[in-house]
This record gives structure tokens, sequence and C-alpha cells, in this order.
């Protein structure tokens, strides 16, 4: 049994993750601090923890996300939890029961954690009202996927030593992510420069007023900058034709090598997964030198262990 990281000398003051914006600058490095030592732990041969034996996580999925879900199934397992796999698919929820039907049944369960992942803003809030144990939002809607901008951070940070002054251009599909609204909040909040860049039918109605830089040319957009943030352009979300056609979205809005040769030297390219090839980023750039969405991944359990360790804190040991 590996031994765990020294606790973090910032308590987290906080009994569920439903969104960054609950998060202050020094939650945020403190989560970021915590899952630093995790890194190491996964790197290596026995990477089992015995922090949360005993606890019971649940994984409660109402969308498919194999990513986000075996990435929170795996960090809670290493830290020890017993951890259940919710299929809502085959679930009661198909027949009729209500989110708080499921709320009251969960309940009655006593886990210690639950993680959910929800397709309506604000479904998640309304769970953690009505359960007893700490909640996690494995992303809800268009609203937030907290643990995704973490791990972002998380990346950007071991890459570039910092996140204060960092410009940031996030690019895509503005509109339907909650992965963008989420990174707005974290990097804003540390002090980094956030470009959104995207065509103007993808551009969320007022949302300069986050103080965030506009762009609706790439080339622009990602000029001088030290990370390209390229999103999944979500067409199953898509009401109406907000875009003419995949070939002239990637024409214009895709990443490729010429332009990412505008982007500073060393800047590094991110994406949240799953990538449309061609359509949002170029094979060649989301293989190349300077990608680090595989590494995203790594740091997404990482980062997972560390909220659930951080929840896992405040829970009550009787």
């Amino acid at each position: 049994m590996t031994a765990a990281p020294a606790p973090s000398p910032i308590t987290f003051p906080h009994r569920h993750l439903l969104g960054i914006d609950q998060l202050s600058p020094a939650d945020i490095v403190s989560l970021l601090d915590l899952a630093d030592g995790f890194v190491d732990i996964n790197r290596q041969v026995e990477k089992k923890l015995s922090t949360l034996r005993g606890r019971t996580q649940i994984n409660l999925f109402f969308e498919a996300s194999t990513r986000t879900q075996s990435s929170f199934e795996l960090a809670g397992k290493r830290l020890g939890a017993d951890v259940m796999n919710m299929s809502v698919g085959s679930s009661s929820v198909k027949k009729g029961e209500t989110l708080l039907d499921t709320a009251v049944t969960l309940h009655a369960m006593h886990p210690d954690l639950i993680v959910v992942r929800h397709h309506s803003a604000g479904a998640v809030e309304l769970l953690a009202r009505k359960v007893g144990c700490s909640v996690v939002n494995a992303g809800d809607g268009a609203h937030e996927h907290p643990t995704q901008a973490l791990l972002d951070a998380l990346t950007m940070r071991r890459h570039k030593g910092r996140l204060q002054g960092l410009t940031v251009a996030i690019c895509g599909d503005i509109l339907h992510s909650r992965v963008a609204r989420s990174n707005i909040l974290l990097l804003s909040a540390v002090g980094a420069r956030v470009r959104l860049v995207a065509p103007s039918t993808l551009l969320p109605a007022g949302i300069e007023r986050t103080g965030v830089e506009i762009y609706t040319d790439l080339g622009t957009g990602i000029r001088d900058a030290d990370v390209v943030m390229m999103l999944r352009l979500q067409r199953e979300r898509m009401q109406g034709a907000l875009v003419p056609s995949v070939r002239e979205y990637f024409h214009y809005f895709g990443l490729d090598a010429a332009k990412l040769a505008l982007a500073r030297p060393d800047a590094i390219v991110m994406h949240p997964g799953p990538m449309n090839r061609g359509v949002e980023i170029d094979s060649d750039v989301a293989d190349g030198p300077q990608s680090v969405i595989r590494e995203q991944v790594e740091m997404g359990v990482a980062v997972r262990m560390a909220v659930l360790e951080a929840l896992a804190r405040n829970l009550p040991n009787a």
C-alpha cells in the first residue's frame, strides 16, 4: 500500500464540488497541489492508497462519457473506495422515475460520495440538496464541468510553471461548452488572460461581460498564445444550422499546422475530448509535438483523486 501525499496545508472548506464558481483562488491552488502529488503516485507500480477505505462512491451518469466515468472510477478505486457505477440507461429512471426519486433512493443506500453527470444544467445542484453525502459535478448540460477545468489547469501549470499571466485561447463551440465556462471561471480567477475564438453564431450572448477577449478569426485569436485549447463541435446540441458545413468550419476554425504557427513557438495544444479529427483539429496537430491531449487524460485521474480526497476530509467518521 502506497503512502498518501502529505495533507495540503489549506483546508478545503466545501461539502460538494458543483462548479468552479464556488472556489476561491486558494481552493483551486490547493486542489492542484494535491493533484500534483497524485501524478507521481499514479506513475508508480503500486498505486493503491487507503484514504477512502470504507467509503462508498456512486458514479451516476445520465449521459454517456467513457473518459470521465472511467477516470472517476479509477480515481476512487486507487484511493481505496468501494465504487459503484449506476447504469442509468437500464435503470428505473428510464421508466419514469424522477431525479428526486433517484436522490431519495441513493440517500437510502448511505453513500459517502456521488459523482453525477446530467444533461440538464442545475440538475446536479438539485440532487446535492436532497442527499446527505458529498456530490461532485461531472458535467451538467451546458453549465459547468469543474474537474475538466482543474485537470486542464494542472496540465498548463506543469508545462508552463504558472497560470497567472498565461494567454489561453479557447477555440470553437463556446456556446454549448460547459468546459469553456468552467475554464473561463478558473483561468480568470488565477490571473490568466482568456481569449474566446469562435464564429459569432457559436458565442453566447453577453459573454464579453465575463472579462474575456472575443475573436471571430482563429489566426488573430491564437496569435502569440501560450495555450491553444480546441473544443469539440457539439452538433448534437445545436438547433438550426449554426455553421455552414463541417468542411467550411475546418477551413476557418480548424487548427492545423499553419494556423498553430501563429501561436507562441512553445505553445501547447489541448482538447477535452473526444476529438473530431478534421473538424476542429487536424490529426498532425493532435498527435504532434505540441499536443498535450494525452497528458490531459493522465491529469484527469490525479485531479479527480484530489477532489475525492479533499471532499472526504469533511465527511463524518461515524
